[in-house]
């Protein structure tokens, strides 16, 4: 069999000899997904100059850094999505995207107003998930000023729609869950809350949806005041052992947002009362 020549490889390719040289030759003027059109039809005719051709594609192609923030590293919630992100990242078409995650123990807002503006002097995009706070809104609006995009993720941080967001419809992640207990619970209710911190969007907005189904469609139920479980687990576990204790007749447990191993802990101890009823 005769060796495929350069017009084989254009034809293969969909392309023009000139665009297959101006590949070969490591030319600006060419797109980069043309580039990879043409790396892939040489690897399917197996053309003499595939390794050439693969050194201009990867030499071509884009490289990124992007910095991520996001919340303590023994939360599974968070190793989970720094795993998802390390994956995307890796398989990412047309770029080479270097990922910089870090997670932050303290989760002050001083100290996430600096380790973003850290981030961002070294990366070319940053995302994070933060509880909003005037230090922290001050920090991203510098990062901003200079160019530099910031994404709001998991929780959204600005309702001005001047930072974009990556994440659920939280006030619809609230009214589903309520559907949810309002067709689950056997009959009308206590319904305790908690709440990780309400500086968290995403949570606020959950616990608004969460009330406004209610509100609407099924006013039978009592939703107790939201108690804020500081993100700890055993914090968590703390109030969900004395919502258990005030309220034997509590007919279900909205975790808006953190420490949910904590409070799954007492609840699965508890399930039953003492006519042997489920509580929660």
């Amino acid at each position: 069999m005769r060796r495929p020549t350069i017009p084989d490889l254009a034809e293969a390719a969909g392309v023009s000899v000139a665009t297959v040289n101006r590949v070969l030759s490591g030319a600006a003027n060419v797109r980069q997904a043309t580039r990879e059109r043409v790396e892939m039809a040489a690897r399917d005719i197996s053309f003499y100059g595939l390794g050439s051709i693969q050194a201009r594609v990867a030499a071509a192609r884009p490289r990124l850094r992007f910095g991520v923030l996001l919340l303590q590293p023994h939360r599974p919630f968070y190793k989970n999505v720094a795993r998802g992100l390390e994956q995307a990242a890796a398989t990412a078409a047309g770029a080479d995207v270097e990922l910089r995650i870090e997670f932050l123990e303290d989760l002050s807002p001083h100290n996430v107003a600096a380790r973003a503006l850290a981030l961002a002097r070294d990366c070319q995009a940053i995302c994070l998930t933060s509880a909003v706070h005037p230090l922290v809104t001050e920090a991203l609006e510098q990062i901003q000023a200079t160019g530099i995009p910031v994404f709001a993720l998991i929780s959204q941080i600005s309702v001005t729609g001047q930072m974009s967001y990556v994440g659920l419809d939280n006030w619809k992640v609230g009214r589903t869950s309520a559907w949810a207990f309002a067709n689950i619970c056997k009959a009308p209710g206590k319904i305790g809350i908690l709440m990780g911190n309400p500086r968290y969007r995403n949570q606020e907005m959950n616990e608004a949806g969460f009330r406004s189904y209610f509100r609407e469609s099924a006013p039978d139920f009592v939703l107790l005041e939201p108690l804020s479980t500081f993100e700890s687990a055993a914090v968590a576990q703390e109030m969900t052992e004395r919502l258990l204790t005030d309220h034997p007749d509590l007919a279900g447990l909205y975790i808006s947002g953190g420490g949910i191993s904590g409070a799954c802990c007492p609840a699965s101890k508890r399930q039953g009362g003492h006519d042997g009823r489920r509580r929660l």
